[in-house]
């Protein structure tokens, strides 16, 4: 088999693939509609830039075919979007939003000249000098900078999604914000390959173009399957936070900026902190897999802003952390307990409040360095 027929092989098997998702997508019935459309778009374009490998075998004209690569300056954008509806409960699609579609309007304004308006033979004529021409260059570094600029954006809205959720948060969403996290890191490798290939297309070695495309376009595959793995097997990773909360040491600088806010005595942190302790020694709220900083602020009694204070700089714990410290303090009374040698460790983590295998390990193995089975070995 030529690497022609790889190609169109590979090719229209990501394409279904990628089509086949999205309508899994927009037709299942879940409450995280924007994120699945968002991403059943991202899948639609990825189908669309696919689809730019098949033009030998699909009788498509040359300025569809050209309009349809440029289909690549949308999957970004659509990417970043989609990464700040799973983060934020509170995202939603507004008409500055139509911004990001800037690059994708300008790299088809600056072809409308030379290549849109002519004839078939100039168009012809164009493409074929295209290392030469100033707009494909121009398309190229537009292409190069988008990258690097939504890729950036991706990770700095899931590291400050993720400082937010270990402050406020104690459910399983973390996993869900690592998991984005490994997904986007798998985009960023998938792009900087393309752009690896794309220099090699104007070198001296086009097969090692070909094979890259070839290459590209399973990597492709292999992350699209993926993400379907998570998505069939994983329904209820994906759930998000209020983009509205504030990281700690905002808040703390804002304290220390306003003359309005009072200052809180060491007297007052100190009587907090043993009421919190009470509270969560004789109520043991962290049995809630679910539980967040505003559930405790409201049953003991203290103001969000100062309970989060309180919980992640002065006891330099995030709330995440905090919780899943009685959680563990809980699971390991119930390992010591000689009437309960018969419960399994995965009935342990699902009673103590954490609801998957490994956020409990590594929670466990944290606080005592070592596994739950080998605690229980050791007793």
């Amino acid at each position: 088999m030529d690497k022609i027929s790889v190609l169109a092989t590979v090719a229209v098997v990501t394409m279904s693939i990628s089509l086949f998702l999205s309508l899994f997508l927009i037709t299942v019935k879940t409450e995280y509609k924007l994120s699945n459309r968002l991403f059943a778009f991202f899948l639609v374009l990825t189908a669309i830039d696919i689809s730019g490998n098949l033009g030998h075998l699909l009788e498509i004209p040359l300025a569809a075919r050209v309009f349809m690569s440029s289909f690549f300056f949308l999957q970004l954008p659509t990417f970043y979007l989609y990464i700040l509806s799973v983060s934020y409960t509170d995202f939603k699609l507004k008409p500055k939003h139509l911004a990001h579609t800037f690059t994708f309007i300008i790299a088809n304004l600056i072809l409308v000249p030379r290549f849109y308006s002519v004839d078939l033979a100039s168009k012809i004529s164009f493409l074929e000098g295209s290392g030469r021409m100033l707009e494909i260059q121009l398309n190229h570094i537009l292409t190069h900078i988008q990258i690097v600029l939504y890729l950036t954006a991706a990770f700095m809205v899931l590291r400050r999604a993720k400082k937010v959720y270990l402050e406020n948060y104690a459910g399983a969403s973390i996993e869900s914000l690592n998991w984005l996290f490994q997904f986007t890191l798998a985009l960023s490798v998938f792009y900087f390959i393309a752009l690896l290939k794309n220099i090699f297309k104007f070198t001296e070695y086009p097969n090692v173009y070909e094979w890259l495309k070839i290459g590209l376009l399973l990597f492709e595959l292999i992350i699209i399957f993926w993400y379907l793995y998570k998505a069939l097997n994983h329904p209820n990773l994906f759930r998000n936070i209020d983009s509205k909360l504030k990281l700690v040491k905002n808040i703390i600088s804002e304290e220390k900026n306003s003359e309005q806010l009072p200052v809180h005595e060491e007297k007052e942190y100190n009587e907090e902190l043993l009421k919190l302790k009470k509270y969560m020694i004789e109520e043991k709220p962290f049995l809630n897999p679910s539980l967040t900083i505003q559930d405790v602020s409201k049953d003991v009694g203290i103001p969000v802003r100062d309970l989060s204070v309180l919980i992640n700089h002065k006891l330099e714990q995030h709330f995440y952390d905090f919780v899943n410290t009685y959680r563990i303090e809980e699971a390991m009374d119930i390992l010591k307990d000689f009437t309960k040698t018969k419960v399994t460790v995965l009935e342990i983590l699902y009673e103590v409040g954490f609801n998957s295998k490994s956020s409990f390990n590594t929670a466990f193995k944290k606080h005592t360095g070592v596994t739950p089975t080998d605690y229980r070995k050791s007793l």
